[in-house]
């Protein structure tokens, strides 16, 4: 084979009066063979390890690999991927902040140069997550909601600020501008991207990793990319690869077009549904077929947003003519999409019709066969036709307690069920002067947010057609339903207004209240004190409508049991039902000014009304938003900051401290030992989410986290929420297994974060047992069923664990992100083998645990044992896998995190 070094794969690229140099995939195909049926997903990949090849973190063999991955669409090569930039918002992005801040402090202590702590890689960081909808439904609503985002947030701005002074290559999107994805997809992400290197301009695949799992979304625009932990996002940011295993990919086949009256959401709850059945986590999927052709950009970005999910790593859209239109549409500079459309077509990245990659597996549907539906009520892929909502909801009503206090019906999908049965009771709540009955299946939010839907024009034109046909006909949201618009961006706000639809949304309660995720990341404010006190005095099981990607247990808001995924439309439809009981199909919404039934076909937009008023939609809108995005309002350029290459920790901060992470940092690296004498924690079912272990949403006044931040003098209403506290260890680690629907079967599925303390018996909150454990000395251990840490890509809910103690998390599956985030910050996932777990062991949590032959010559894929002793003293022995999968990770293990091996390397003498 001859050589693939850089001489004979760098080629030249003509676009306008520009030159790129590239490396070539077609001059690599001479040397290894014919590529073109590889999966374009991989072809990316592949221009990856061409254009890093060094002989040790990539190899001759490595890039090999690649090509031959078409004999068996399948490979168990370990490659390193280097993202072109990253991608943050808030939540997640200030813990990361916080650990490159700390990473100094321990340079400096240690020695060492603090300014060697940098982004070697772009990053921009939208804050996004923060804004909460405390008023809704008039004018004043989105002033007085950024108003109280910054005064609550104000400490964790001024340290962003520092920040975006301190480090370089750090870009900072202040608050009120944008949902980071949408940012990301209309202004931030290139396609193809274009950079100088020794005096020349080279041009090479956008690519990237964010801090959210929903970096998704950008594969609808060409762009390579997915969520990762913030550890391991600050390992990239910092030079280090992204381990991985050369993916299966899965083709999606797509074809036909969507019926009159279906929206995109209801497209992506149909692909959600049929890829989670299919099963393709850790997969690529990789969407493909003529129906793309008439799949407009914006819907390609909603199907490959829910990418986590439908559980796979990515879902990607190769770059075609609509990719081109959408650049143009978003006022993308010519010379960008011309450099786009001429790399694309140079590499064998362009779709061309009717080629079909070989992929791993395949799958097809016919998009006229989508029908009108929602998700729900607990989980983004249990997909309910619209007409079946009704005996969904029913049927959760009607799940029964068993005598073990766990809801019988979801028993084998363990974590977190909600118990719901028994209650028929009805409440009559006073609104506005007015007696008015809240019942089971009241909807009491009704919430158009999250870059799902928020980044669509035609489904955000479709609900504001909807509001003005609702307005005309002289319906009004119910009393009861708490109504609010959060866009994505400031676009939306341009073409609704363009069109004329604003002033309905305004009618039916659908004001402004802030650019930002809000209701989907749990930011939903309070309810009105008397919808809030009749839900708990009756015991009310009340639904929320969202046009969001998550609806997990918990996560909206603390009193609502009942959570559905819908499209915007449909959300309107739903504040005017203000009942999730309705059957839409056939069942009118409300009465218009004659006393006559208004049903949803009467007020539903046709699809030339909503092409219409998408027409409106002009690039001016964008260049103009954009043109000063990293500038702020009055209110973000008026937080001071201080200046230096460290921060100045305040002690006094409940937002901001210094973790404990990198204390014994120049201290020489210990072995690793076998666990012995652990405890277990907690035993937990199926489906534990990354919400269940670290929430991010409301603080209980009388959980552990409460006490703290009132024993520092902070009242309940200035809690804000877990995700904005993140900077904040001493919060977050009292958080930690602390959502309110969390079920531990010690106690026999009791609802919220508590244990029984072994061996004294003694019931308290998990945080308070982590404590004592740790102050006897005693290492611990977590049981956990299948898909264990689903859902969002959040580094705490490892961060957490750590801190807590915990050694090891033996699990029956891992999600991906959160079994990385485990490795990461040197908690020991281990699986289940041979079809066991905790209930066919019969563990009760109460046993102690011994696990052998951890050392350092620990392997990838390895099998340990693990000896029980019950507290009969009887033995059990079983085997586990050790889920440390790449060599890349078991160096992360050894060092304690992937972030102290880093730092290590660097303090390392030359």
């Amino acid at each position: 084979m001859s050589s693939l070094d850089s001489l004979q794969t760098v080629s030249h690229l003509q676009v306008g009066s520009s030159v790129y140099r590239y490396h070539s995939l077609p001059r690599a195909a001479a040397s290894l063979g014919d590529i073109q049926q590889l999966p374009v997903s991989l072809k990316v990949l592949l221009e990856n390890l061409l254009r890093h090849e060094d002989g040790e973190t990539v190899t001759r063999d490595d890039i090999q690999a690649m090509a031959d991955w078409l004999r068996e669409r399948r490979s168990d090569r370990e490659i390193q991927f280097r993202p072109a930039r990253v991608l943050m918002q808030d939540f997640t992005g200030v813990p990361a902040v916080v650990d490159l801040a700390a990473m100094r402090d321990a340079m400096a202590r240690a020695g060492g140069d603090p300014q060697r702590i940098n982004p070697l890689s772009p990053v921009d960081l939208v804050i996004d997550h923060s804004v909460m909808v405390d008023r809704f439904g008039d004018d004043a609503s989105f002033r007085d909601n950024v108003a109280m985002e910054i005064r609550r947030n104000g400490e964790r701005y001024a340290f962003l600020r520092w920040g975006q002074h301190a480090f370089n290559n750090f870009r900072v999107v202040p608050p009120g501008t944008g949902i980071c994805h949408q940012v990301n997809l209309e202004y931030l992400a290139q396609s193809v991207w274009a950079a100088e290197s020794d005096g020349e301009q080279w041009a090479f695949p956008d690519t990237l990793v964010g801090t959210d799992s929903h970096t998704t979304m950008v594969n609808g625009l060409g762009v390579l990319g997915w969520g990762v932990g913030g550890i391991e996002a600050e390992a990239a940011m910092l030079g280090q690869p992204v381990s991985m295993l050369i993916p299966e990919v899965v083709g999606f086949k797509l074809t036909g077009k969507l019926r009159e009256g279906m929206t995109a959401t209801d497209l992506v709850l149909t692909v959600t549904q049929m890829l989670r059945q299919r099963g393709v986590v850790g997969k690529f999927v990789e969407f493909y077929g003529d129906g793309l052709a008439d799949l407009p950009l914006a819907d390609r970005a909603t199907i490959a947003n829910m990418a986590p999910e439908y559980g796979a790593t990515c879902g990607f859209f190769p770059v075609d003519e609509v990719t081109l239109d959408y650049l143009r549409l978003t006022g993308r500079p010519a010379e960008v999409v011309a450099r786009v459309e001429a790399y694309s077509k140079a590499q064998g990245l362009w779709r061309e019709p009717g080629h079909e990659p070989l992929f791993s597996d395949t799958l097809h549907l016919d998009m006229g066969d989508v029908e009108p539906s929602l998700a729900g009520p607990r989980r983004p892929q249990d997909r309910v036709p619209l007409a079946g909502v009704p005996a969904a909801f029913e049927e959760l009503l009607a799940l029964q307690l068993n005598p073990a206090g766990e809801v019988a019906r979801l028993e084998s999908e363990g974590g977190g069920g909600t118990a719901v049965g028994g209650s028929v009771s009805e409440a009559r709540v006073t609104l506005g002067g007015q007696s008015h009955v809240l019942r089971n299946g009241s909807v009491v939010i009704a919430a158009i947010t999250s870059c799902t839907n928020t980044s669509n024009p035609s489904v955000m034109m479709a609900a504001g057609l909807l509001a003005r046909k609702a307005v005309e006909k002289g319906l009004q949201r119910r009393p009861w339903v708490k109504s609010s618009l959060a866009p994505g961006s400031k676009v939306v706000t341009d073409y609704l207004e363009r069109a004329g639809l604003t002033t309905y949304l305004d009618q039916l309660g659908f004001n402004l209240v802030g650019y930002g995720c809000t209701t989907c990341i749990g930011n939903s404010g309070p309810l009105p004190d008397e919808v809030s006190r009749a839900i708990a005095e009756h015991d009310l099981a009340v639904s929320a409508v969202l046009s969001g990607n998550r609806n997990f247990e918990g996560r909206i808001h603390p009193q609502v049991k009942a959570n559905w995924l819908a499209s915007p439309p449909l959300v309107v439809a739903y504040a005017l039902a203000g009942d999730i009981r309705i059957d839409m199909m056939s069942e009118p919404l409300g009465l218009d000014r004659d006393n006559k039934p208004v049903f949803l076909r009467d007020i539903w937009p046709s699809n030339a009304e909503i092409a219409a008023a998408v027409a409106l939609v002009e690039d001016s809108m964008f260049r103009n938003r954009y043109a000063d995005v990293f500038t702020g309002d009055e209110h973000w350029q008026a937080i001071a900051t201080s200046g230096g290459d460290t921060y100045a920790w305040d002690s006094q901060s409940t937002y901001v401290q210094n973790p404990p992470y990198f204390n014994d940092i120049d201290k020489p690296l210990q072995p690793l030992r076998p666990i012995e004498n652990a405890r277990v924690l907690a035993v937990f079912g199926d489906s534990i989410t990354t919400d269940h272990i670290s929430p991010a949403g409301n603080i209980k006044a009388s959980s552990p986290a409460g006490e703290y931040l009132q024993s520092l003098g902070v009242s309940p209403e200035d809690f804000n929420s877990y995700g904005s506290r993140r900077g904040n260890h001493e919060v977050m680690m009292r958080g930690t297994f602390a959502n309110i629907r969390i079920r531990n079967r010690m106690l026999g599925g009791e609802e919220g974060g508590v244990t029984i303390h072994v061996p004294s018996g003694e019931r308290m909150s998990i945080y308070d047992a982590a404590m004592r454990y740790q102050a006897e000395g005693t290492p611990l251990v977590v049981l956990a069923g299948k898909e264990y840490g689903t859902g969002s890509s959040r580094d705490w809910a490892a961060k957490g664990t750590n801190l807590l103690g915990v050694k090891a998390v033996i699990a029956e599956s891992f999600e991906r992100i959160h079994r990385s985030n485990l490795v990461g910050m040197g908690v020991l996932p281990l699986q289940f083998v041979d079809g066991q777990n905790a209930a066919t062991l019969q563990l009760t949590g109460h046993e102690v645990l011994d696990i052998p032959g951890i050392d350092d010559n620990i392997r990838p894929g390895q099998q340990l044992r693990v000896v029980a002793r019950r507290e009969t003293g009887e033995p059990l022995e079983f085997k586990v896998l050790c889920r440390i999968d790449t060599r890349n990770e078991v160096d992360y293990f050894k060092a304690g995190g992937i972030l102290h091996y880093v730092l290590r390397q660097m303090l390392a003498p030359r």
